[in-house]
C-alpha cells in the first residue's frame, strides 16, 4: 500500500540519503521529526559531489539507500534551505520531487532532493548506493556485526580465515530488527535482518581489510546477494555507531533454513549471546520450522 503525501500545512514524508542521515552532520534538522524507516531505498544513482555530500540522480534500475522521516512545514522549509531548493528550476541547487520509497513494511510516496543528469559531470558514482558505505567502508580496522552463520567459528576454520576473526568485541544487540530467513536457496533460507520493533543479537568482531574482502566474497556482495550496511549496535550497554553488517538486497518470504545452516547459527550463538535470545533462535527453528537440529 502506498501512503500518499499529505498537504504542506500538515506533514509530509522526506527520504534522506546523505548528510541528513542519522549520525551524520546535518541530522539535527530532523531531531524533532518522526522516523518512519531507517532501512529504505528508492530507484536512482548516487554520486559523490566532491563537496562532502552526495547527490541522487533518478533512474529506474539502481537503488539508493537512506531513511524516511515525517516532517512538518517548518522543517521542510529548513530542508529546502539546506538543499538550495527554491521552487524555481533556474535557481535550484537540488530539485525536489516525489518518488516511491520502499521499506521492509510497505511503500511510501516521499519528497527527495535530486540532481538533474546535466549536473553530473566527473563526479564519482558510489557503487553500493549508500553514503555510509562510502564514508566508512574504507576504514580499517572496523567493527563487524555477525548475526547468521558468521557467528560460527568452525566455518571460519574450514575456510582458513579464522585468524582474521580473533578479535571479538563481545555480544552485540541490533535494536529494531528481527531475524528472518528471507534469502531462499535451493536447500532453504539464509539469515537476514528486517526492520521491526524487535532485536537481533550477534557477535561483534574487529576486522581488517583482508577480513572485509573475505566477507564480501562470502556474502555475495558483488553478485548482488547481500549489501554492506552500517547500523548502530549496542555492546555491554554502549552504543557503537556505524558498525558494518550485511543485509539481503532482494528479500522474499521466509522459508526454513537447511539443517546444516541452522546448526551453524545455534553453534555460533551458544554461550555468546544472551540466554533469552538463544532461546528465541532455538524456538523458531524447533517450533516454527518443526526442525530437530543437533549441534
Amino acid at each position: 500500500m502506498i501512503r500518499g503525501m499529505e498537504s504542506m500545512e500538515k506533514s509530509v514524508y522526506v527520504f534522506v540519503y546523505g548528510t541528513l542521515l542519522n549520525n551524520e552532520r546535518n541530522h539535527q534538522l530532523l531531531h524533532n521529526a518522526r522516523c518512519i524507516a531507517l532501512q529504505s531505498w528508492t530507484y536512482g544513482e548516487l554520486y559523490d559531489t566532491g563537496y562532502g555530500y552526495p547527490a541522487l540522480v533518478v533512474n529506474g534500475d539502481d537503488r539508493v539507500y537512506g531513511e524516511i522521516y515525517e516532517v512538518n512545514g517548518v522543517v521542510l522549509k529548513q530542508l529546502d534551505q539546506l538543499e538550495g531548493y527554491t521552487g524555481k528550476a533556474e535557481s535550484n541547487h537540488y530539485d525536489r520531487i516525489t518518488q516511491t520509497i520502499y521499506t521492509d513494511f510497505g511503500t511510501y510516496d516521499a519528497y527527495i532532493y535530486i540532481y538533474t543528469p546535466s549536473q553530473i559531470t566527473n563526479q564519482y558514482r558510489l557503487p553500493f548506493g549508500d553514503w555510509r558505505c562510502h564514508q566508512y567502508l574504507e576504514q580499517s580496522p572496523q567493527l563487524y556485526f555477525a548475526y547468521g552463520s558468521c557467528m560460527d567459528e568452525e566455518r571460519f576454520q574450514i575456510a582458513g580465515v579464522d585468524h582474521l576473526f580473533k578479535n571479538v568485541k563481545g555480544c552485540g544487540i541490533a535494536r529494531n530488527f528481527v531475524l528472518t530467513y528471507s534469502l531462499p536457496r535451493d536447500d532453504g533460507g539464509r539469515a537476514n535482518m528486517v526492520e521491526l520493533e524487535d532485536w537481533v543479537e550477534g557477535i561483534v568482531y574487529e576486522v581488517n581489510e583482508e577480513a572485509v574482502e573475505y566477507l564480501f566474497k562470502r556474502e555475495g556482495v558483488h553478485s548482488g546477494t547481500y549489501r554492506p550496511a552500517f547500523i548502530d549496535v549496542e555492546i555491554n550497554g554502549q552504543v557503537h555507531r556505524n558498525v558494518m553488517t550485511f543485509l539481503v538486497i532482494d528479500k522474499q518470504d521466509e522459508v526454513a533454513p537447511p539443517e546444516h545452516y541452522a546448526r551453524e547459527i545455534l553453534r555460533g550463538a551458544k554461550g555468546r549471546v544472551s540466554d533469552a535470545y538463544f532461546k528465541k533462535l532455538e524456538d523458531k527453528i524447533t517450533n516454527k520450522f518443526n526442525m530437530n537440529v543437533s549441534w
